[in-house]
């Protein structure tokens, strides 16, 4: 038996935001997918990259995202679940995130839990909500 821990048990698998990819693929994402992505992260639509800091190391740190905005409103699904980037902006208050060229500050950020309808969601985040928690901010 593995010491690894499953979905259910995992650190991120939190109330109301439900991991929907197994421990291993987030591994395995971390470990070999985000390296190679990072560089083309600039200029391959769709992605973002945030920037946030360490709530007890105070390391600063960039994640690989898909961001969805609608005005001023941006949001990304939490389909890992509630993980260190989500917890580290929410403990901030406020992150900035860069798309293509543009870097955007982010402020109010929230989690809301999977089966929110809301209509004021960029309609791709309106989708993810339906089995996924998504991460919601305002861009100041």
């Amino acid at each position: 038996m593995s010491d690894r821990p499953n979905r259910s048990s995992h650190p991120n698998n939190a109330p109301g935001v439900p991991m929907i990819f197994p421990p291993w693929f987030e591994r395995l994402q971390i470990k070999y997918i985000n390296p190679l992505l990072r560089p083309l992260s600039k200029r391959m639509p769709g992605l973002g990259v945030i920037k946030h800091r360490g709530r007890t190391s105070g390391k600063d740190y960039e994640t690989i995202v898909t961001p969805y905005r609608k005005g001023s409103v941006l949001a990304i699904g939490l389909a890992h679940g509630k993980t260190n980037w989500v917890k580290n902006v929410l403990a901030a208050g406020e992150a900035d995130i860069r798309i293509g060229a543009k870097e955007l500050h982010l402020v109010r950020p929230r989690v809301l839990p999977a089966g929110t309808t809301d209509p004021s969601l960029p309609r791709m985040a309106q989708m993810v909500a339906k089995r996924s928690g998504v991460f919601v901010a305002d861009i100041a």
